[in-house]
């Protein structure tokens, strides 16, 4: 099965742009979710975006909508999140994890997935 894999973070300046990319592990044959959380250091993790395996139907935190934009590549397995825009308050691990069903309020709960990677950082400077 392998180890879901994030990549792509990085050390950048308020306005700058970063794209994170997301290899999930553990897929099962029902409706599968693949969500990005993140977590600041003392904070708990918390839900950015997620996506739904054929890349149709997405959600998003508040604090995100209109700067990150989640995606499918449509031939692989790779999960996309592109950050615009990015502040200082984006600073955090940021983690992808997979879980099965709908969208609804239950998606932007971390307990929920599983198959977590380990995370990459990203870092805005002011």
């Amino acid at each position: 099965q392998g180890e879901t894999a994030e990549s792509g973070g990085g050390l950048v300046k308020t306005g700058d742009s970063l794209r994170l990319s997301c290899v999930p592990s553990g897929r099962t044959n029902g409706p599968t979710i693949v969500g990005w959380f993140r977590q600041a250091p003392g904070k708990e993790r918390t839900f950015v975006a997620a996506v739904t395996w054929g890349g149709d139907n997405t959600m998003y935190a508040d604090s995100v909508k209109g700067r990150f934009t989640i995606s499918k590549d449509s031939a692989g397995n790779t999960v996309y999140l592109q950050m615009n825009s990015l502040e200082p308050e984006d600073t955090a691990v940021y983690y992808c994890g997979v879980t099965t069903g709908r969208l609804n309020i239950a998606t932007k709960i971390w307990k929920v997935y599983r198959n977590w990677g380990r995370g990459t950082q990203v870092t805005v400077s002011s």
